[in-house]
């Protein structure tokens, strides 16, 4: 569904016709873009609020730099769908994170104004850093380079150490602080304390003003008294002033704190800066939100709410009728507690993805026992390595396309020393509309290949539960849970947890000719492909591995002793995954089969809808079904039992 846009938006296709308007009409071009981006997204889907609160911001960025000579760098591109439908897009936004439509976050491939990909957080420093020394070297003096980084993203290591060598390059660098208090859920840590200290006391910002105010006088009286007071103010810069602002320390100049949805004193603030050289960084106090009052109200419901009524702001949901089982990450939140409340030593970790991966009810439940450490894979796996050494079980909770942030920390803190720390890899296999950046193609391959880790995959939510359980025992090391987003089966909570052995893969269904190997929740698609090959006649074996580390080499000789037809099933890479393993099984113990490995292929996978992707991927019940019939299986009168 299209929408139309208000009349001043519909002027502008790129930043160019927005420098046309007066500095009066950016009020309006604001209130439009916002109400453009609320109409679309309530009837399309996608993130929300971050966008809404930088709406001026975005407006002025534009309107005072030469995009895209300027270089602009958004950390973490949901908050840049304004920048999207200025720069190009209006009239395709409608198709963002749909099936073959424009990317959700901004992305090189798709337009020359979007000068990084960004779908993980904390980059922009650094790449703008980057960009802007590299034209410093080709001496491009006149190109400004701004990153504009969320307080929420600020959190992250890489971010500070940007800052840290940014601090003394003397690079036309501008850093905007967009500081909403918020990333997905409300912000931790001292820096969200420090920031709130600066938006609220202005001490450092009032010295400020008022060193400023006694120069102007003072230039009033003469050069040589002007001098002399920037002498003083250079004195007290170095002392005073740089011990009380964290940003000044690191040798930026300091600007702000501005309000941020004030787009007219945006505009001069841009204006000014552009003239300044060296590192710089704007403090801009925005509302996540910002226009659309609900929103405003519950920042963290609505940073994607799905689809709405925009006028009630009733969040539609499924038309179905019959319950609906519950999500992966649900089962995990409700899980952790019922374990926690048997076991006194398990604790929750989750670097600011509380809601999303559902820590929020441990944390509601046990405070003490659960902590978000802000978005900080790295240190959220280190802290939870140290919480092993102390002898507790924490659950480790970050999504499958994060944890590669942090894999050293995963084989040298953890592995290495063989610690109890429990992996829970959410959002693995297709992840759907977030595309790329957030597919968990690659856990399976990267988890694998470490020594003393267990690596496992739940076919649904009751074998996550249960697994759940087997990674709290006594002395199970180093323990990786991968599941994808969605949903799966209904789950009986009354039933007993049970342990999983270690290693132990099981049979779904007997078979003839052809073995199928799945590992995961995609061995549900073989159950539909089984299901509909055996009312056509066919009939293949399938079996669900559980581990892929390690594996279960009883049932492998089992499948090796009587299939030459093997294909395998994953929904991750398959260099190197679960097919890879059965090759070098059957390598390394001589067997001799024709081997098909499904899986996504050694290429990146676009954004859609999880069922379209696998289908493009062709490990689908259609796919794999085809597959089968490929291998030549013979059509057989009789049914084996399962």
């Amino acid at each position: 569904m299209q929408v139309t846009a208000g009349d001043l938006l519909q002027k502008i296709n790129y930043p160019s016709d927005l420098k046309q308007l007066t500095e009066d009409q950016l009020e309006k071009v604001c209130q439009e873009l916002r109400q453009y981006i609320v109409d679309v997204v309530s009837v399309n889907g996608g993130h929300f609020a971050a966008s809404l609160g930088v709406v001026e911001l975005t407006v002025a960025l534009h309107y005072i730099l030469n995009t895209p000579y300027d270089q602009l760098v958004w950390d973490v591109g949901h908050q840049a769908y304004g920048h999207k439908i200025l720069t190009g897009r209006r009239d395709i936004f409608h198709t963002n994170r749909v099936y073959n439509g424009i990317s959700g976050f901004p992305k090189r491939s798709e337009s020359e104004y979007d000068t990084f990909g960004v779908g993980h957080s904390s980059t922009s420093i650094s790449v703008a850093l980057g960009m802007a020394v590299a034209s410093q070297y080709k001496g491009e003096t006149d190109r400004q380079h701004v990153a504009v980084i969320g307080d929420g993203a600020m959190t992250a290591g890489i971010a500070f150490e940007a800052l840290n060598h940014a601090g003394i390059e003397n690079s036309n660098l501008l850093v905007i602080l967009n500081d909403n208090n918020m990333s997905i859920d409300p912000n931790v840590g001292a820096l969200k304390e420090y920031l709130t200290d600066i938006t609220t006391s202005k001490p450092y910002n009032r010295f400020r003003d008022d060193i400023a105010h006694v120069l102007t006088k003072l230039s009033a009286i003469g050069p040589d008294a002007f001098k002399i007071a920037k002498k003083i103010e250079k004195s007290i810069k170095g002392t005073l002033l740089k011990k009380s602002n964290f940003f000044e320390a690191l040798q930026f100049r300091y600007f702000g704190p501005i309000d941020g949805h004030d787009v007219k004193h945006m505009v001069k603030v841009l204006r000014d800066l552009r003239d300044i050289p060296g590192p710089k960084l704007l403090h801009c106090v925005t509302v996540k939100g910002k226009g659309y009052a609900l929103a405003e109200k519950d920042q963290t419901k609505w940073h994607a709410p799905g689809l709405f009524d925009k006028i009630t702001g009733e969040i539609k949901k499924s038309k179905s009728e019959k319950p609906q089982p519950p999500k992966y990450q649900d089962v995990f939140g409700h899980t952790i507690i019922e374990l926690a409340e048997q076991n006194p030593k398990i604790m929750g970790i989750t670097p600011a993805m509380p809601s999303g991966c559902s820590l929020n009810m441990m944390m509601k439940a046990m405070p003490n026992r659960a902590f978000d450490v802000g978005i900080a894979e790295q240190h959220a796996v280190t802290f939870s390595a140290g919480l092993a050494t102390q002898g507790l079980i924490p659950f480790c909770n970050i999504y499958s396309s994060f944890m590669q942030r942090a894999y050293d920390q995963v084989i040298h803190d953890v592995a290495i020393q063989k610690l109890n720390v429990v992996f829970c890899l959410d959002r693995a296999g297709i992840a759907g509309a977030d595309g790329p950046t957030h597919h968990g193609a690659y856990d399976l391959a990267y988890m694998r290949c470490i020594p003393n880790m267990t690596v496992s995959a739940p076919m649904n939510e009751e074998e996550l539960r249960n697994l759940m359980f087997t990674a709290q025992q006594d002395n199970m090391g180093p323990f990786v849970i991968r599941y994808p987003r969605g949903t799966g089966v209904m789950v009986d909570w009354q039933r007993p947890l049970k342990a999983i052995p270690v290693g132990k893969g099981r049979k779904i269904c007997d078979g003839e000719e052809v073995a199928i190997l799945s590992i995961g929740t995609i061995g549900n698609e073989v159950v539909k492909a089984t299901t509909e090959l055996g009312d056509e006649g066919f009939y293949p074996a399938h079996y669900d591995l559980r581990f892929v580390k390690p594996l279960d080499e009883n049932l492998l000789h089992e499948v090796f002793k009587k299939f030459n037809k093997v294909i395998t099933v994953e929904d991750g890479c398959t260099e190197g995954g679960m097919g890879s393993a059965i090759l070098e099984f059957m390598a390394d113990n001589n067997y001799h089969a024709q081997v098909v490995r499904l899986g996504i292929p050694d290429a990146f996978i676009e954004h859609g809808e999880q069922p379209e992707l696998w289908a493009e991927c062709g490990y689908d019940a259609k796919g794999i079904t085809e597959e089968v019939k490929k291998l030549g299986l013979k059509r057989n009168a009789h049914t084996i039992a399962s």
